[in-house]
């Protein structure tokens, strides 16, 4: 737990300076997450990674009552790793959890071509459609990735209303494919962007997703006009709020919350000032970040940090733990 809470303060130096404001976080031990980001002042949602090797349906539900009351700046939506890590018996348990709290649930989805195959192999349907056989989508949710969709899972989407969440650094890395994000619009889905973790991707870089959205899709498509840059930039914004369960961080307005960045449009790469939207998903970067604002707290400004302890001593923790785990 000391581990993942001082980790977590450094990806918080890095979501910080990039213009992030909330976070949507699947991984072991989600209360070191709830503290490093309560005390660096960062909004988080957590969700579990539960599958057949790690937590369990009693602690998740602990966690989703506990952690939806601890503080203002952590909520929790029910979740688990995936189709291919957890038991049939284990899903459907999964599933009257969701029922009895009549709550959305997230999990990766759709990611690799291996994975869709071997649930079809086993329950002869694709996992959203095995999933939603078992009543798993009642109250909605939402799929990491779903880079590899069929007709049917397109249906699911629609039908339940659920989240595509893109995550297309990921899914060069790892060679997953691209999604098909084009189709999602098309069938009015709504589709949410992240970056997935530091593991699967390096990079917590906002900026560098919402170019690749724009321009994987017009490969995919093979048409250069396949997806708007303002069409993006709300699935980096509004969407990813929605996605998270925090619709008052969906926009800037009176009695949403203070959560937002401050971009500078005077240098070269944002200049002339034409199309703001395009300027920020094909120009933009992090190099112009300026200020960066969570619950009207400012956590990064100018290059200078706000959230409890200097960079500089984050790294050396951090570096002390990346030395002795590789040891």
């Amino acid at each position: 737990e000391e581990d993942i809470y001082e980790l977590t303060r450094l990806a918080i130096l890095e979501y910080a300076a990039n213009g992030i404001t909330a976070v949507f976080d699947m991984y072991i031990q989600p209360d070191a997450v709830a503290d490093a980001c309560m005390d660096s002042g960062m909004r988080c949602v957590l969700t579990s990674g539960l599958n057949n090797f790690t937590s369990s349906i009693e602690k998740q539900e602990d966690e989703y009552v506990r952690l939806n009351n601890r503080h203002p700046l952590i909520s929790y939506q029910l979740g688990f790793h995936a189709e291919y890590t957890c038991s049939k018996e284990l899903l459907y348990d999964m599933t009257s959890l969701a029922h009895k709290y009549r709550a959305p649930v997230y999990m990766h989805l759709a990611e690799t071509k291996k994975e869709v195959a071997e649930c079809m192999g086993r329950y002869g349907m694709t996992p959203a459609m095995f999933l939603d056989s078992m009543g798993m989508f009642e109250y909605g949710g939402g799929g990491f990735h779903c880079v590899h969709m069929s007709k049917g899972d397109y249906e699911v989407f629609k039908l339940r209303k659920l989240y595509a969440i893109t995550n297309p650094a990921s899914n060069l890395k790892l060679a997953s494919g691209i999604a098909p994000v084009a189709e999602f619009i098309k069938r009015k889905i709504s589709v949410a962007i992240g970056t997935d973790g530091a593991g699967s991707n390096n990079c917590l870089d906002m900026f560098r997703e919402m170019y690749l959205v724009a321009a994987l899709s017009k490969v995919r498509e093979e048409n250069a006009a396949s997806i708007d840059a303002g069409k993006v930039l709300r699935m980096a914004t509004v969407y990813g709020a929605k996605a998270m369960g925090i619709s008052k961080a969906d926009v800037l307005a009176k009695g949403k919350l203070a959560d937002m960045i401050l971009l500078d449009l005077s240098k070269p790469n944002m200049q002339p000032v034409h199309n703001i939207p395009k300027n920020i998903v094909y120009s933009g970067s992090k190099s112009n970040v300026l200020m960066t604002m969570v619950g009207g707290k400012i956590l990064y400004n100018k290059g200078e940090y706000n959230i409890g302890e200097s960079p500089e001593h984050i790294y050396e923790k951090c570096g002390n733990i990346a030395k002795r785990l590789l040891m």
